[in-house]
């Protein structure tokens, strides 16, 4: 197959629209919407290695699409009735097989990594200073997949040359992408109906969530093993002429699935793991965050210079003593574990995400003050409970007039009585002794340490948690 054969094809073909409609399809779905892939730290621009998980999560809907469109791709010899003329030719099958099958997977390639380089370009023009190739795996898989998913829907149109079987396929490949990619979430409770290993034929991967997690070595591996030998089976069924050579076709695929089987994490805790190098703490004095967040260092450690000494004066002995980020995992909406002698900080928290100067000043003081169990961002949101008692602290410890709110206050039913009890709560709060204030204060702080209670507000009214 030489160049000018091949740019024939895709001319000429329908080969490059498949690419299109994947790169144009994705940035349907990132670009108009302000939606999860946009905010935290584990946004599609933010890191790299989220980018390349958020890009490949979109194979749930396009690795059953792309096997649908090479089936009927792999349809148009059957249809024009020219099967019988084209084997009569002196061209040898495997060439004239290479042609369409070329043609459509350096479209999905050139697709595919065209939407990666978008991304690539806006990591890169933001904030993060921190570059691995950690990411480069996950796209390179991903590109793969598409690529052999389309050769073999052409391979399996072609051994099975009916209207039927294209939409059969798609229908097939979803519903059992859709099945695995229930076994993927690390947050799921495993069911024992898909072993994971099994799980891990999909190449979907669910949406990212922790920026430090990604894709393990052996997933690489296995998943590489999987989809060479699909492709090879696709493209020995495209290239068959006879009975017997479609028979050993699926020898390929065979061999592939036994190998990667035996590569593949057993255990689902051992499909995402923690990239160590963007986990690795870089460290101003008391005050640590890892090499994925290091640009935010000199902002975070200025500002705790002028937090840890208003913790001190309000806590005594009791006040936390460093700065760090808290790289613990942990399933969606469960509780962390806290300590009293380090101040841990989420840069995923929408309190400190995009805080800066004084406000990050405060944000400090309270999750010093009144840390909390659960975390409060956008997938979650079990933190943001906490925030009036922690206004109501803050405000205590930098000696405010009046009740300084550290996120708006809402307009709801539920957030106008909320805040209307913490104003209540600050002034009988603020009529007691100073000595019954601090008092108050450390009350709250030992109770959130221990997770106790689901708010705080009535304990610095004089009231019981509830």
């Amino acid at each position: 197959m030489n160049g000018r054969v091949l740019r024939t094809e895709l001319r000429r073909s329908a080969a490059p629209w498949a690419g299109i409609v994947v790169l144009a399809g994705s940035l349907a779905v990132f670009f108009p919407f302000d939606a999860l892939w946009w905010h935290g730290t584990a946004g599609w621009t933010a890191q790299w290695s989220t980018m390349a998980m958020w890009t490949r999560s979109l194979l749930a809907f396009w690795w059953p699409f792309v096997i649908g469109i090479g089936a009927v791709y792999g349809l148009r010899e059957s249809r024009s009735r020219m099967t019988e003329l084209l084997t009569t030719t002196p061209l040898p099958a495997w060439r004239r097989a290479a042609l369409p099958a070329g043609a459509i997977g350096l479209a999905l390639a050139v697709g595919f990594g065209l939407l990666v380089l978008v991304g690539g370009v806006q990591v890169a023009a933001g904030p993060t200073t921190y570059a691995s190739l950690g990411w480069l795996p996950i796209s390179l898989v991903a590109a793969l997949s598409l690529v052999a998913g389309a050769v073999f829907g052409m391979g399996v149109a072609r051994a099975l040359p009916s209207t039927l079987t294209p939409p059969a396929l798609v229908v097939i490949v979803f519903v059992g992408t859709g099945l695995f990619l229930r076994m993927n979430n690390e947050a799921a409770v495993p069911t024992g109906r898909v072993s994971n290993r099994f799980a891990q034929l999909s190449p979907a991967t669910v949406e990212p969530r922790q920026m430090l997690l990604t894709l393990s070595g052996s997933v690489h591996l296995g998943q590489t093993l999987w989809l060479l030998g699909l492709l090879a089976t696709g493209f020995a069924l495209l290239a068959a002429v006879t009975r017997r050579a479609r028979l050993l076709a699926v020898t390929p695929v065979l061999a592939g699935l036994g190998l990667a089987l035996l590569v593949l994490p057993a255990a689902a805790r051992d499909t995402y793991v923690v990239d160590k190098a963007a986990a690795a703490l870089v460290c101003d004095g008391p005050v640590c965050v890892t090499q994925a967040s290091r640009s935010h260092l000199a902002e975070l450690a200025q500002r705790s210079k002028e937090a840890m000494p208003v913790l001190h004066d309000a806590l005594g002995d009791k006040a936390p003593t460093s700065v760090r980020e808290d790289t613990a995992l942990h399933e969606l909406a469960a509780p962390r574990e806290l300590s009293a002698d380090v101040l841990l900080v989420d840069f995923n928290d929408r309190m400190l995400a995009d805080a800066k100067g004084d406000k990050l000043t405060r944000a400090l003081i309270a999750r010093g003050l009144a840390p909390s169990c659960y975390p409060d961002n956008d997938k979650e949101g079990g933190g943001s409970h906490d925030i009036p008692a922690q206004s109501i602290a803050v405000s205590w410890a930098l000696h405010d007039t009046q009740l300084q709110p550290l996120q708006e206050k809402g307009t709801s039913r539920y957030a106008l009585e909320t805040w209307a009890e913490a104003d209540l709560a600050w002034q009988k709060l603020m009529a007691l002794p100073p000595a019954e204030q601090r008092s108050r204060i450390v009350e709250l702080h030992a109770a959130a340490l221990s997770c106790e209670g689901y708010k705080q507000v009535p304990k610095l009214a004089g009231g019981a948690s509830r």
